[in-house]
């Protein structure tokens, strides 16, 4: 799935025409970062003639086992209580497929981001609903708070939806208004062409992604892969535990397709409803909105890392993030790439 090496060059030269600032908050930790982009987008036209290829399945899609991270490795399918757990290859194998037919176009790939708001608040949507956090959320369950807005066209007043900070986008053209720059891209994940105001997406500077983590919600198991050749090689699986809807603190962790923007060795983070610092997650890997990758959170007053425990991989019991072994969550950290990894969370 190589570009040509025109479009590769074309590519690299109207990358340089971008200038992108980044700055940093969070709101679950007290040492946290956040990469927050202001984007100066001039292009009118984006290259889009696509190589000429057969658009992939999931049957296309090989999959093969090289673990380079073994420990607490789950089989395929393996036991759980009265009921038998397992990895989702076939979902895994279609979202696969799905990110190798974007790859081959000649592109830009992009993120759009608004952690804590910090690009602004997103414009209401025609239909506001509440949800049992009493957020404004869109008619899909996404939050306004930290949300995107997604308009249908680029003179539309409202937008008709929100994107999840984080998530993976396509860059397909830039627009100009009276009052706006405009974005025109495509979701990954949800599909279909928007519009977004600038300031909330950030271009990434690369043709291809090789490394994804799946984190699987309803079999609270998580894998790491890797794309050598035209091979995707497992490189772990293991148990981990996701987010809980509990209102007023836990929430659920998010579906959706998501790149890896963020990454602390200690992230610390406060008791509910305090800003006191409960403890720390160690080696965390943020992906959307307060979500991390991460080990065994660590509650003050302790100050080691605990390695395990005993519920990985049985219920949903975090604040959005997705628990696992802390040497598994280390695995992560540094065979992850910021903006190079892909995290998918599927049920």
């Amino acid at each position: 799935m190589n570009l040509s090496k025109r479009y590769y060059y074309y590519i690299l030269l109207l990358l340089t025409l971008f200038s992108l600032v980044d700055c940093s908050s969070d709101d679950k930790s007290a040492s946290e970062e956040l990469t927050m982009p202001i984007d100066t987008l001039t292009l009118d036209i984006i290259p889009t003639t696509p190589e000429t290829r057969k658009q992939l399945t999931a049957d296309d899609i090989i999959i093969d086992k090289q673990l380079l991270y073994d420990q607490y490795t789950l089989s395929d399918e393996y036991p759980y209580k009265d009921t038998v757990r397992l990895f989702q290859w076939d979902k895994i194998r279609e979202t696969l497929a799905k990110l190798e037919n974007h790859q081959p176009q000649p592109q830009f790939w992009g993120i759009v981001q608004n952690r804590k708001n910090k690009n602004g608040e997103a414009p209401l949507i025609r239909d506001i609903k509440r949800n049992k956090y009493k957020n404004i959320i869109d008619a899909y369950g996404v939050e306004r708070y930290q949300g995107i807005p997604l308009f249908a066209s680029k003179d539309s007043l409202a937008p008709e939806r929100y994107a999840r900070d984080g998530e993976l986008v396509r860059i397909i053209n830039t627009h100009e208004t009276d009052s706006n720059r405009l974005i025109q891209l495509e979701s990954v994940y949800r599909g279909g062409e928007w519009f977004v105001p600038h300031k909330y997406v950030k271009l990434i500077d690369i043709l291809q992604y090789a490394k994804v983590v799946f984190v699987d919600r309803a079999n609270q198991n998580i894998a790491a892969l890797e794309k050598v050749g035209e091979v995707w090689l497992v490189r772990s699986m293991n148990p981990a535990t996701t987010g809980q809807q509990r209102p007023p603190y836990q929430q659920e962790t998010p579906l959706g397709i998501f790149v890896m923007a963020e990454k602390k060795e200690k992230m610390y983070y406060y008791k509910d409803g305090t800003t006191e610092i409960g403890g720390f997650s160690p080696y965390a890997s943020r992906f959307c909105n307060g979500a991390y990758i991460h080990g065994v959170p660590v509650n003050k007053p302790g100050t080691n890392i605990i390695e395990y425990s005993a519920s990985l991989g049985t219920t949903p019991r975090s604040h959005m993030c997705v628990r696992n072994a802390s040497s598994h969550a280390k695995f992560i950290y540094d065979w992850g790439l910021i903006n190079e990894t892909l995290v998918v969370v599927i049920e």
